[in-house]
């Protein structure tokens, strides 16, 4: 995670820069990025005009400096010395001094008036393999200098990183230069007609919308000082409306997890573009000479295999990165749904007893076992064991759950304070508030708690001390990290204070770690509201959601999975009838809504028959069996007609081996239901499909196919992916799962 403001400069090395090639060809994993640098072809002259990238999609294949040259005649508009006023190719960062009548991509004043950029200089410098290149504009008349990183990643993924440094320079102009924004754009094509963004609340989240592409300028904007539920997570254009298996999109995401604008431009003039940036407060950067900013980093991914395809390429991705998990990911109990408050520490013994019986492999305790922590109106920030409550400490419990062969976790919300606290009562100046923000009669705070500003020197160490020492004297394994409320009118030494905070969070995470070999994180924010690549380069795992109703949680874990890879996302089993909905479901349904995620428990097991406890066990040792395909294996879903179906299924990279959940989420809409396809398999192999019964059977009308009451077939891997096979007519809320191998 690289520092978002830093004051390092760097020296002015142009002497030992290479010339400037005038197209640049990068290439990896399928993809390509052409450049059009703007120098003089055959020259390699310093220019000032930034590079347009001419093509970002399909690889093209081997193309020489010529072949190169000609793509960008092919698609040039005017020759000279004809000229016209609109930008026909928008740069990397389009400007209305370019012609561009979109948004601009970036906003800059000094002392309430524009800076408009006039670039002195501007270099290209691909690197060796031609997967990536960087961009170098200097600015003499503002004393600025823009540093614009390029790369296609493993899996395809376009990064795109802008740093903005302002120099010193003697003639510099008095003031500091306030960003406004600063945001990382790519062109699409004008074939592209439908936009598909996300949206959501607290229970519900990664809700997709799709709706005709607009014209003009659009973007939204989220403004909670964290991502929220209805974070948009992607923008997506695509030919037609996305599909599972089939058709051409443009999406992308931005890796920050506070407020974050997403835009799309669909100009008449010009060709179209889509990107995204953090949203800045007014005034929250303000650049004064030896300081920079950094952008988040955007992701850009194209896919020709659908909405498949885009998962494929973002897994990809994710799993090369070298703090991704590597460990099988452990089954979890967690007990906030199982006692909430309510701690006793001989039932939670107890608890943990039973959990290492069915085959827990994570035990992690949530809220409540802090100072004064009977309800959430108190006791935050005060990270101290509640000797009332727990009269021995949690040593007992943690050292009884490591006994059991599991690993402890415990519950944080480092971030936030409750006024009833004594850290409030010490350092009321600690808030991440202005003073007058405080609660009235008539205006009460958000779940009765406040932000810490965990930017302050003195804040950071309290907290990151505090977890040090639990940490250590527990032997925790795992936080479970929570943030359970917006940033309102977040305030650092008298000005925003969004970006620094989400900084200083991301320290924190990592300095924990790095101090802490083997202890992982999970962020959860009320549920899914912070669940981006931001979080999840510190972080090992999100919490998807609050809900643990399995009828949500199948969309809620099938979306938030087109980003984000199942073993990063947490997905429990809960209570017979949901806390979050009051929907009653099946035990089956539940376990196989769990199963293609990373699996657990958020349910006071205590509670279960002895027939429960037998199918629940039966189904921890499936879970183990099967999440090596799930959690390596490429997604797959396919594309059913019925409104009432979900399929998600994991293939194993040989394809020797595949994972199937076929749910209901509602009535089907016909007696005899649609074929099921089970794509991503090899088609001239045989395969044997097995109906795993651990979960046991599903409930389903008068029709029962020969292959569901065998409990197996055997077909081509041609039949399965194009034929498909045929399912009974489930009931709402039941599910299959069927474990394909080779015959």
């Amino acid at each position: 995670m690289t520092d978002l403001v830093d004051t390092q400069l760097r020296g002015d090395d142009a002497a030992s820069r290479p010339l400037t090639p005038p197209v640049v060809h990068l290439r990896r994993d399928g993809v390509s990025l052409v450049i059009a640098t703007g120098a003089p072809s055959g020259t390699g002259a310093r220019h000032a005009t930034l590079p347009s990238v001419l093509h970002w999609g399909a690889d093209l294949g081997t193309f020489d400096d010529e072949a190169l040259q000609d793509l960008q005649d092919a698609l040039s508009r005017q020759t000279r010395p004809g000229s016209l006023d609109a930008a026909w190719q928008a740069s990397i960062l389009p400007v209305e001094g370019d012609g561009w009548a979109g948004r601009p991509g970036i906003q800059l004043r000094r002392d309430d008036t524009p800076v408009h950029l006039r670039w002195s200089r501007v270099d290209c410098t691909p690197s060796t393999d031609r997967s990536a290149t960087t961009v170098t504009a200097e600015d003499h008349v503002h004393g600025l200098r823009l540093t614009s990183t390029l790369a296609i990643e493993t899996g395809g993924i376009v990064s795109l990183v802008h740093r903005l440094e302002r120099t010193a320079t003697q003639d510099d102009p008095a003031g500091a230069v306030v960003v406004d924004w600063l945001e990382a754009t790519l062109p699409t094509p004008k074939a592209t007609d439908h936009l598909t963004t996300f949206a959501g609340r607290w229970t519900r989240e990664k809700a997709p919308h799709t709706t005709g592409v607009p014209r003009g300028s659009t973007v939204r904007q989220t403004r909670r000082g964290r991502g929220g539920h209805d974070a948009p997570m992607l923008y997506l254009l695509s030919v037609d409306r996305p599909r599972d298996r089939t058709g051409e999109l443009w999406a992308v995401h931005l890796g920050w997890s506070a407020d974050c604008t997403y835009r799309n431009d669909r100009l008449p003039d010009s060709v179209d573009v889509i990107g995204a940036g953090e949203l800045l407060r007014a005034g929250e950067i303000a650049l004064e000479p030896g300081e920079a900013y950094t952008t988040p980093i955007t992701y850009f991914a194209w896919s020709d295999a659908g909405l498949d395809g885009l998962s494929e390429r973002f897994h990809r991705f994710e799993r090369a990165r070298p703090q991704h998990p590597t460990r099988p990911r452990p089954l979890v109990l967690n007990t906030w749904e199982a006692v909430y408050f309510q701690h006793d520490p001989e039932f939670l013994l107890e608890l943990a007893e039973r959990a290492a019986e069915v085959g827990v492999e994570r035990f992690v305790l949530d809220d409540g076992w802090f100072l004064g922590r009977r309800d959430d109106t108190r006791g935050l920030g005060d990270w101290i064991v509640d000797r009332d409550v727990w009269p021995d400490g949690l040593e007992p419990l943690a050292t009884r759950v490591h006994e059991l062969g599991m690993e402890f976790g415990l519950w944080f919300e480092p971030e936030m304070i409750n006024l009833d606290s004594d850290l409030a009562r010490a350092h009321p100046d600690w808030l991440l508030h202005a003073p007058d923000h405080l609660p009235t009669p008539e205006h009460l705070s958000w779940r009765t708690q406040y932000v810490l500003d965990i930017a302050r020197a003195d804040t950071y160490v309290y907290v990151f001390d505090h977890l040090h020492r639990l940490v250590s004297d527990l032997g925790i394994d795992f936080i479970k990290w929570d943030h359970n409320r917006d940033l309102v009118e977040a305030t650092h030494d008298g000005r925003p204070g969004t970006h620094l905070q989400t900084q200083a969070l991301y320290r924190l995470m990592a300095e924990l770690k790095a101090l802490h070999p083997g202890l992982e994180i999970e962020s959860c924010s009320s549920g899914g509201a912070r669940s981006d690549l931001g979080i999840l380069a510190v972080a090992d795992r999100v919490w998807a959601s609050d809900s643990n109703d399995p009828v949500e949680r199948q969309d809620i874990q099938r979306w938030t999975q087109l980003l984000l890879a199942p073993e990063l996302v947490g997905g429990h089993v809960g209570p017979t009838t949901a806390h979050s909905s009051g929907r009653t479901t099946a035990l089956s349904f539940r376990l196989a809504t769990s199963l293609m995620g990373s699996a657990g428990f958020e349910w006071n097991i205590a509670e279960c028959t002895p027939d429960e406890l037998a199918v629940i066990t039966r189904w921890a040792a499936l879970y183990k069996e099967l999440r090596q395909v799930i959690h390596t294996g490429t997604a797959v879903h396919a594309d059913v007609r019925d409104p009432a179906l979900r399929v998600v299924g994991a293939v194993a990279q040989d394809r020797s081996e595949a994972v199937f959940t076929i749910a209901s989420v509602a009535t089907l809409e016909d007696s005899m239901p649609e074929r099921i396809r089970l794509h991503g398999l090899t088609p001239d192999v045989r395969y044997r499909v097995r109906l795993r019964g651990e979960i046991g059977a599903s409930d389903h009308g008068f029709a029962t196919p020969a292959w569901i009451s065998a409990g197996e077939v055997t077909l081509p891997g041609s039949a399965l992916g194009t034929v498909g096979l045929q399912i009974p007519p489930l009931w709402p809320a039941q599910a299959l799962i069927l474990h394909v191998t080779t015959a």
